[in-house]
């Protein structure tokens, strides 16, 4: 865990609008929910009440540290999205994405179109990512099983900082809402986990 720095503005999250056919809009409440418990539980960190929906072709995402993209099936990128993607990453934005369920083949082929010489990687449990504010010393949590096997917390490093998070059969942000009845103990994990995420975003 490292120390909280006093940050002199309010976290606005963008959840990002994509094109192909996939859901980008599914649990609205999620991001809203998340920016309330960080704000709870966070000394210093103040976040908005509501989210910003923009695409990856609007300049304005430069304006924001933190973009979020998740959903179900199909995700495509225009080449002018592709573009401001790698400037974003590159100025040092983060950017969150949560494979809601059958993401998976279709982000992977757009990330690959964005970073051709870059690959997902999987995060190391020693990273910051998994120790600013709550320990997962073992990984991130499992929310939703949707197949076998350990949760997957993938990264792309961009001048060895971690700049694109990808988690992969967990679906951290399905315990930010109430709509899927998730027990407490899995909603608490979900928000101590995106506590980190948005905390690590803004100090790194």
């Amino acid at each position: 865990m490292i120390p909280i720095l006093i940050l002199a503005f309010v976290l606005v999250p963008v959840r990002i609008k994509y094109q192909g056919g996939g859901d980008w809009y599914n649990d609205p409440d999620i991001l809203p929910n998340l920016m309330s418990e960080v704000r709870s539980r966070v000394a210093d960190v103040e976040t908005a009440d509501s989210q910003l929906v923009l695409s990856f072709d609007d300049d304005r995402i430069f304006q924001y540290p933190f973009l979020f993209l998740t959903g179900h099936g199909n995700v495509r990128f225009s080449r002018s999205e592709v573009n401001n993607i790698r400037k974003y990453v590159k100025r040092g934005g983060f950017i969150y994405i949560d494979d809601d369920y059958g993401m998976d083949k279709f982000i992977r082929r757009e990330l690959k179109r964005v970073f051709p010489d870059k690959k997902l990687v999987l995060v190391p449990f020693s990273h910051p990512l998994f120790h600013m504010f709550y320990n997962f010393s073992k990984g991130a949590p499992k929310i939703h099983e949707h197949y076998k096997g350990p949760p997957g917390v993938f990264g792309i490093f961009i001048n060895g900082k971690l700049r694109v998070l990808y988690t992969y059969n967990t679906n951290i942000s399905d315990g930010w809402t109430p709509n899927h009845n998730d027990p407490a103990y899995k909603r608490e994990k979900a928000f101590q986990f995106g506590t980190n995420i948005i905390l690590y975003s803004l100090l790194y």
